[in-house]
Order: C-alpha cells, then structure tokens, then sequence
C-alpha cells in the first residue's frame, strides 16, 4: 500500500521548523533506500535487489513512542504490511530474512505463511540466524528457501512447556494475607497465591491447550520443510549448528555475510538493500506529512480505509496498570477514546482489533466490551487474535463481528476471579500497628466497613457476599459472550469456567470464526467493508511521543476538584508502596512476566474482581 505525499508544505513557521528538524519533503521528495543512500555505487531506483528483514531483535504488537514521534522498530502489523506489498514490487527479487529467538508462536506462523508464499512465487527466501528457538524454527520450516544458522550457533528444538509459579509460601512467610476466590473450576487465577501446585482442573485445562500448540507447531514445521519425519527430532534438542543440519532442522551452517552471498546468488542480483529492515526509513515521516497535510488542507483526509486498533498487555481503568511506569497495557479511558472516535469517523469504514492480552480489571473488560459493540453496531469489527485473548482478553474479543486467530494463540479463560493482598501482619513484624475504628460496633457490621482495607483480611461473611458478586460478575460475563457470538448460554457455559484453548479448539467450539493472523483480518475488514484490496489501512491509537503531547494526547483528570485527586493519588501511592515494597524487582521483570504480573496489579490499585490469566506461559 502507498500513501500520497502532500506537494507543498503549509506556510507555518512551526511547521516549517518541523520539516527542518524531521525532514519533511515539501515538494514530494522521494525516501531512497538505505543502500541507496549509503553507497554511491548502490543500486539505480529501478534495479532488482534482495531484500533485507531484519526479525532478530523481536517482532513486538505495539512499539512504545520515543520523544519526537513513534518508536522506530517495527512491529507485526508493520511487517504485515509490508510483506502484503511484497508482489507489488517489482525491483524485490529476493529475500534475506534475520531471524532469532523472541517472535512468539503466533506472530512466527503468520510472518513465516507470508514469506512462504513469497517463495511459492518463486522468491529465493534465505533466512539466518545466530540462534533458534521453537518460534523461529517454524517461522524459518514456513518461509525460507534456505535455512542457514551460524557455526557456534544452535537451534533449540525442544517441546513445548508452560511455567507457573506460586508464591503461598512466600506470602506465608513475610505474613501476607491473602483472600482470593475464584468463579470456575477450571480458572486457576488465584491459584500462585493460594496453593503450591497446580489443581487437577487447572493442569487438565493447561495440559489440553499446550497439547493443542504443539500439534500446530509440529504440523506447521513439518509440513513447511515437506519432510514429516522431523516429527521425531523436533522435540530431541537442543541441537548444534552442525547437528541440526545433520537432522534436516537446517540447511546450512554459516555465518550472515554467506547467507547474504547466497541470496544474492539465487536472485541473481547484485545488491541488497535493508528496505524491510532496521533501516528501512521509508515511512517514518509518515505521521509528520500526515499532520502537515490535515494543517495544510491538502489532499487525502478522509480518505476510505481500514483502522488497525492494537490492543496489548493487561487490562486496567486507566493505561500503566502496574508499578512499572510508562503506558504499558491497555486503558479503559485510552482506548476507549480511540474507539469512540473509529465509531464516529465516517472515513473508516471498518476496524481491525489486534488482541495480545491475558485480561485483568473486570470492570474495565466490560466497558471496553460495550464501546466495541457500539462499533460494530456502525461497521465491520474484526478481531486478530495474537498470542493471547484470555479472560478480559476474550471479554474484548468475544464482541468481533469475525474472530481469527493462529492454531498457536491461546483463547478462553472465562471466568473471574477476586480478592485482595493485605499487609497488616506484614507490617505488624517491623513495629508499624493499625487500629480501625468503625462507626457500628457489630462484629460483622464493622468488618464489611473495612472489607476495602489493606491492612485486615476477610471474615466469612465478606468471603461470601464477595462470592455472591463475583458470580453475578461471572454470569455477565457469560451473557456478554452469547450476545457478542451469537451463541446460546448453555454452548457458551460448556466453554467456560476457565477452560483453555488453542486456536484450532477454540474455532471448534465456536468461540472464533477462523484460523488465521493479522493478514487475514485485514482481508475481511476490506472485503466486509466494500473497499479494493489496495485501500488504505492504518495504524490508530499509537503512542506519538511529543506529538501526542502537542495534540493534547494524554490522560484526562475528569474534572476531579484537587483536593480529591490529590488523595487519590495519595492512596494510589500507599498501596504501590505498600506491596511493592514485597518485592522491590518488579521493575526489573522481563516485558513477558511484566504483562503477567500488570493482569494481577488492579487488585492492589482498589479493585475486587479480575477477568485475569495472571499465569506466564512461555513457549520454551
């Protein structure tokens, strides 16, 4: 897909210092390659090249903004696109394609699909790479003509594990109490807190969901090199560069710049140019012409097109649903800003929702759930399914008026869970006392006065009357998901309590329409929208950095008077510190883990009901 350059710059001095600090072309400059532009002898405009992907540092769902605009790296649905406009490039006779650990399952399956049909048509795809995990080797069985890794290298071709980890006894010991109950007897939530082990329910659920990935991986490696026999090696490594090659995982051992001499071989051209890759500059003035366009009153605003809306990370009221800062996850009041405005904006014609998430605030799931049928009540919703729709995740999912996702994503988890984290023991072992005085001075009375605090635990009374309104919360969520697929209670509920799926299951049980990834999501968008396959599609809801901030992009007090906001604040403050102060690393958490542990956070920000999968599960 292209984008029309604006032919002139507005004459506006602010604008007008944009361009000089940025770039920005006034009168439709052309960006070259990096080839192009590096090297004087690099290639002529038109000539054959090969092109470069570099995926060896991760392939994220959403990149975070940078001071003067969005992140640089490219993320799935840049590399969606752009493999999308692969047949439309004549001059790109070939591919030479980075790869490493870290993709994940889902995005390496479509990734390597795309770049497979690159090869069908007879592009040479040649991939490298220092090392290989499960994702990359099936992104590499899928895609690549050749498979080189390096010689000190490995390929780790091993099965697929789930990891869990429990903190009862670790609670027990800095004397932390902790009240969680659970809606489903397959949702195992609260179990890291509450057990040392999983539930038999809970592996049984696990066990069925991994079991499902891995015949997709199987099947997709397999059947992507044409050599069933790998079935048997695939989970018998990890492997040495030189011994996976001998068991057909590999076809070469070698270093990148024999890879790149290879690629060049087979297409038969001189050159190759990183116009995919990490130094692909083209379209990265793409926001600051869009703006300069709109101010200008040039040509393409309202244009018809596709609206690509990501969604990642946990579930919260408001963005940054953890200690960790920033803008990780998805806000209730962001994204739900951003929908508001897709719903009312007459040149977008249908919506793409990328999902990635493990769930979280229930509350926030159901809000989000009522923006996103509002949507689709005015145009077509399709949902993409990444690694991840589970609990609140599929609470957004379920509103899709199509639903794809990957064979390897992980759908389900309906089902809530509740509770709270209190620290008064804790504090009570290094000399801090609290005394609550209530107004009433009946036991129970007094007790549900304070069911809130931080500091006491739950009596029974409280226990069950937070049961009561869990389920009721459970049977919502029950009711939102019939009403969003169309199915009756009883099909849902069969479904539920939960249970988790692969994708294939899922489609199965009808809780998606198809198997597939972001390339197909976007097909249906354009198909269901009346627009030609070439339409514009957009990235909306992004970060933009000091962009943003210009626009007035950021997080609105609501009118709160100052003196409430301020104690809010106050008590935001006292329950981050007082359980953060429990495990003073959080921030030091891989991105992975970080998701996991931000899915769980609302029940120390004040909330009492969570649709989370507060699990990490890492393909390993």
């Amino acid at each position: 897909m292209s984008h029309r350059r604006p032919e002139r710059c507005a004459a506006l001095p602010f604008l007008a210092l944009l361009g000089a600090l940025f770039g920005v072309g006034c009168e439709g400059r052309p960006v070259r390659d990096e080839a192009t532009a590096a090297d004087p002898g690099g290639p002529h405009p038109n000539e054959p090249v090969v092109g470069e992907i570099d995926l060896a540092s991760g392939v994220p769902e959403a990149a975070s903004a940078q001071l003067f605009g969005p992140s640089r790296q490219r993320t799935h649905f840049d590399w969606v696109e752009r493999l999308r406009a692969l047949p439309d490039d004549p001059n790109v006779r070939g591919l030479l394609v980075h790869v490493g650990p870290g993709i994940g399952l889902p995005r390496a399956a479509e990734l390597g699909r795309l770049l497979g049909e690159a090869r069908e048509r007879g592009t040479p795809v040649v991939c490298h790479g220092d090392e290989y995990d499960q994702a990359a080797l099936l992104l590499a069985a899928q895609g690549c003509s050749r498979t080189w890794v390096s010689p000190a290298g490995g390929v780790d071709a091993v099965g697929i594990a789930m990891e869990l980890v429990f903190l009862k006894e670790l609670f027990e010991k800095l004397h932390v109490e902790v009240d969680m109950l659970q809606v489903g007897k397959y949702k195992g939530a609260a179990e890291p807190f509450t057990r040392n082990d999983s539930s038999p329910e809970a592996r049984e659920s696990y066990q069925r969901a991994l079991g499902s990935l891995r015949r997709a991986w199987i099947d997709g490696i397999t059947q992507g090199r044409k050599r069933p026999e790998l079935a048997g090696v695939v989970e018998d490594g990890p492997y040495s560069a030189p011994r996976a090659k001998a068991v057909g995982l590999i076809d070469e051992v070698g270093y990148g710049s024999e890879a790149r001499a290879e690629a060049m071989r087979m297409a038969d051209v001189s050159y190759v140019t990183s116009r995919f890759g990490a130094g692909d500059t083209s379209g990265s003035s793409k926001e600051i012409a869009e703006l300069l366009r709109a101010l200008s009153g040039g040509e393409g605003v309202g244009v018809p097109h596709v609206a690509v809306v990501r969604a990642s990370g946990a579930i919260s009221m408001s963005s940054s649903p953890s200690p960790f800062g920033g803008s990780e996850g998805i806000g209730e009041a962001e994204l739900g800003r951003t929908l508001h405005d897709l719903t009312h904006d007459d040149a977008v014609k249908a919506v793409v929702l990328r999902i990635d998430s493990p769930g979280g605030s229930a509350l926030a799931s159901d809000l989000l759930w009522k923006r996103l049928m509002e949507l689709r009540g005015q145009k077509p919703l399709i949902v993409s399914i990444g690694g991840y729709a589970a609990s609140g995740g599929y609470y957004m999912a379920c509103t899709g008026t199509k639903i794809f996702a990957e064979p390897t994503s992980i759908v389900g988890s309906i089902g809530v869970v509740g509770g709270k984290f209190a620290v008064g023991k804790t504090l009570e072992q290094i000399g801090i006392h609290v005394e609550t005085i209530t107004a009433n001075e009946d036991p129970t009375l007094a007790a549900r006065a304070g069911y809130m605090s931080m500091f006491s635990g739950w009596d029974d009374p409280t226990r069950a009357r937070m049961l009561e309104s869990m389920t009721d919360v459970y049977e919502l969520f029950l009711a939102r998901v019939s009403e969003g697929r169309g199915l009756a209670h009883d099909s849902v509920a069969r479904s539920a309590e939960g249970q988790l799926f692969g994708g294939a299951d899922a489609k199965e049980r009808g809780l998606i329409d198809g198997l597939g990834g972001l390339r197909e999501a976007i097909t249906t968008a354009l198909d269901l929208a009346g627009l030609p396959a070439d339409a514009p599609v957009e990235a909306v809801g992004e970060s933009a950095g000091l962009f943003g901030l210009l626009a007035g992009d950021g997080a609105e007090d609501d009118g709160a008077p100052g003196a409430a906001l301020a104690s809010a604040r106050a008590e935001e403050a006292l329950r981050r510190t007082a359980l953060g102060a429990l495990v003073p690393a959080l921030a030091e958490l891989p991105p992975e883990v970080r998701t996991f542990v931000a899915s769980a956070w609302p029940l120390v920000e004040g909330e009492r009901t969570l649709a989370a999968l507060p699990y990490l599960v890492r393909v390993r």
